[in-house]
């Protein structure tokens, strides 16, 4: 009799733990963006998507409202063409407002909302938390041949494909 409540009890919890773990959503954070390291995310479709032209951009950097925005009209993605099927893009879209600043859990996305991103803005680089964090950044940096953009993050932040973004990975290209 007790072998069979202890197998019972095991099978209980091997159960249980199973469950949790299956039904995990994809995207889960693996961290929470605390300092300045992005939460750690995984999705498909996301990154095999978004990341093939430029960095897969952590969904707390903008509102719920921008990411619908910008997925709304990705015949005209900055002047490209990345549009998609629609039920990738439906997929993406899930993904993106499920994480975005005003609705994750991120400390970044709590951030970027505290500086005033509620307006919707279309561009990371237009956010007042963007600007504060590259306010020492000099103007003519940005138009570098060796960075190209304010958005090219991976110019600049050597670790920015990990998410990481804090200061000692730094190095602004000449």
């Amino acid at each position: 009799m007790n072998y069979l409540l202890r197998g019972i009890g095991v099978l209980t919890a091997v159960g249980t733990v199973s469950l949790l773990a299956f039904s995990l959503p994809s995207g889960v954070a693996h961290g929470d963006g605390g300092g300045d390291v992005m939460p750690r995310l995984t999705h498909k479709n996301w990154q095999q998507e978004c990341a093939s032209c430029h960095l897969a951009y952590s969904p707390a950097l903008l509102p719920r409202a921008s990411w619908q925005r910008l997925m709304g009209k990705l015949d005209n993605h900055f002047g490209d063409n990345a549009s998609l099927d629609p039920a990738t893009q439906a997929d993406i879209l899930r993904f993106l407002e499920a994480n975005a600043a005003d609705v994750g859990t991120s400390q970044i996305g709590r951030r970027v909302m505290r500086m005033g991103a509620k307006d919707a803005p279309l561009r990371i680089t237009d956010t007042r938390w963007f600007v504060g964090k590259h306010d020492e950044v000099p103007r003519a940096a940005w138009s570098r041949k060796s960075v190209g953009s304010a958005a090219n993050c991976a110019a600049c932040h050597s670790k920015a494909e990990q998410g990481v973004f804090d200061d000692d990975t730094v190095r602004i290209p000449k």
